[in-house]
């Protein structure tokens, strides 16, 4: 009359033996919640927190996609903090906003010293990454230029609802947006920084996940060159590639031609819009941030 019950984020490296009829033989795989699970388990993290009347958890739910229920939790007692902060009686839409923010870019650091060129240049940085996100068909909620964690700005456009998986246009418009400020400081800088690096790694590890994960490539074929392990407990230090040092190569040469037609497209797409990438850039030196309204209305200006 014993059950036995264990938890892992790692099934993979389980021996064999252990999931044998018998022992752990049923497995409950827990992901992360869509929207209705996450407004339920907001609920139970909200009980004992009072909420001003302009919380709707309802909203907070959809804004959040990809959290897991640690990262909800964490979210409220954040907000919580922010309330207490502010000497407020309940927590505000403002608060679940700053706790939204600081949970996934870190906090402000205002005292940051930034010299006149570097806020110049992650302006236009910035600015890059919003005309194009709006130009795709993203909603752009908020630009802002205060450096937060190891950032120096952020650009947060969320996705409009759950997606189980993504189409090869959403994955190349992705990079797009991903090179919109490295081509934003090439167009109007005349040079180019390190603060494009993180975007240049998520490009290029979406670009290589195209061709060797997805079969998205019309030149490598719908073949899939990626087996999914990783060096860690009870793996082979020595595993070896799949394939030739040919298809490598070859490999290697689609990853960089995506890039370098999307880097095109996206500096195609800055020149086009080349005023409101100056109006969205003037607007963040002077307010620091804008919201999803201002850049609307800033990028919808005549020129």
């Amino acid at each position: 009359g014993i059950i036995i019950m264990a938890a892992t984020n790692r099934p993979d490296i389980l021996d064999p033996a252990l999931l044998r009829p018998g022992r752990f033989d049923r497995q409950v795989v827990v992901g992360a919640p869509d929207v209705k699970g996450r407004e339920e388990i907001l609920k139970i993290h909200s009980r004992t927190k009072p909420l001003a009347e302009d919380v709707d958890l309802k909203n907070v739910a959809k804004r959040t996609v990809g959290y897991t229920g640690a990262d909800l939790e964490n979210l409220m007692n954040e907000a919580a903090i922010f309330a207490a902060r502010r000497n407020e009686a309940a927590i505000s839409r403002r608060d679940i906003e700053d706790a939204d923010l600081k949970v996934m870019m870190g906090s402000e650091k205002r005292s940051r010293v930034v010299t006149e060129k570097e806020k110049r240049l992650t302006a236009y940085h910035e600015a890059g990454h919003a005309v194009l996100a709006h130009i795709l068909g993203e909603q752009v909620h908020q630009v802002s230029i205060i450096p937060r964690g190891r950032a120096g700005g952020f650009t947060l456009s969320l996705p409009a609802e759950d997606k189980m998986c993504r189409s090869k246009k959403e994955i190349l418009n992705n990079i797009v947006m991903l090179l919109g400020g490295r081509v934003a400081e090439e167009l109007k800088m005349d040079d180019i920084s390190t603060g494009a690096s993180n975007d240049l790694q998520r490009a290029t590890c979406a670009a290589r996940e195209m061709v060797v994960k997805f079969g998205m490539s019309d030149i490598i074929g719908p073949v899939s060159y990626d087996n999914d392990e990783e060096v860690f407990i009870g793996r082979d230090f020595t595993h070896s590639k799949q394939y030739s040092e040919q298809t490598a190569s070859r490999i290697d040469e689609e990853v960089s031609e995506i890039l370098a037609s999307r880097h095109a497209k996206a500096s195609q797409f800055l020149k086009q819009h080349d005023g409101a990438l100056e109006r969205v850039a003037q607007a963040l030196l002077e307010k620091e941030t804008i919201n999803q309204k201002e850049f609307e209305e800033i990028f919808n200006q005549e020129n």
